[in-house]
């Protein structure tokens, strides 16, 4: 097959030419160029399985901005603390929340019901894929291995783009732990960032959870138990049998396709497309995933 070279800046893509009409690029002509070193597997000691009667749902943690809390899921999920729970709140345009609806189940070992909130972290040592474009809430954003993220000159955090997780809280900072979890369904509440704790995101099945029937109650929670949509079980990757497991990849944030893939999206080329915004916001950027080869 012929292939065609496409510069983007100091990137070269091998473009298949069946793939590309004329000059424009798409996302879809960037995926059809990736070499399988542009992606990388889910790491089974920091990806969760969380299956509900409609199907699974799939949430990547991340332990570089929130160590402590991942830790207090993982001892959570592993002590089977989420199974037989519940989503009970689902907040059109805002959020979806799972957890314990009666408050009476036991924190199981050594998992704690609540922790030191960490809404962000040093700065210095985070390896921030920056996108060139201005943000309204912080002077760099960009990603961090898949996540969307912010710096600052002395913190970095996540940002509360469509799909993060999060730990839920009452007025205290220090009042959440990850017993009860939440995931953006709407557009995206930066106003919330480096107020909650932020600890991972839903890299599949967010269809599951941003189509729930919405809550009539304050914020969006059930007033009724069968309005509720029960968990089956939230399981750890690495502790769960091959046969059973999702076959997925993650296209990397780090590499030249990402930063091709950013500019087809910065300046959509498809023939809809009759003006070119010139920028992206970071809780705009798609990060793909896919079934391996």
């Amino acid at each position: 097959m012929k292939k065609r070279w496409i510069v983007f800046g100091s990137t070269l893509l091998a473009l298949a030419a069946d793939t590309v009409a004329a000059n424009p690029v798409t996302m879809a002509d960037v995926l059809a160029a990736s070499k399988s070193s542009d992606w990388r597997a889910l790491d089974p000691q920091r990806t969760l399985y969380m299956d509900l009667p409609a199907g699974r749902v799939i949430i990547e943690l991340a332990p570089e901005f929130a160590p402590r809390h991942v830790a207090n899921v993982l001892a959570l999920v592993r002590a089977h603390y989420f199974d037989g729970l519940a989503i009970i709140r689902s907040q059109d345009n805002y959020v979806v929340q799972w957890g314990d609806p009666d408050s009476k189940r036991e924190i199981p070992g050594t998992a704690k019901k609540t922790l030191q909130a960490e809404f962000g972290r040093p700065a210095k040592g985070v390896a921030l894929t920056r996108l060139p474009d201005a943000d309204t809430f912080a002077p760099q954003v960009g990603f961090v291995d898949g996540f969307a993220a912010a710096r600052d000159p002395q913190m970095a955090w996540l940002t509360h783009c469509y799909g993060a997780v999060g730990a839920g809280r009452d007025n205290e900072a220090d009042s959440g732990g990850g017993t009860e979890l939440y995931v953006v369904i709407g557009h995206s509440p930066r106003h919330l960032d480096r107020n909650v704790t932020l600890l991972g995101r839903v890299i599949k099945g967010m269809d599951l959870l941003s189509t729930l029937r919405r809550g009539t109650g304050a914020l969006g929670f059930y007033e009724k138990p069968e309005e509720r949509t029960p968990i089956q079980s939230v399981r750890l990757l690495a502790d769960v049998p091959q046969a059973e497991r999702t076959p997925l990849e993650i296209l990397r944030t780090d590499t030249p396709t990402f930063t091709a893939l950013v500019e087809a999206r910065r300046n959509r080329s498809e023939e809809w497309f009759k003006y070119k915004a010139g920028h992206i916001d970071v809780c705009n950027v798609p990060i793909p995933t896919r079934t391996p080869p």
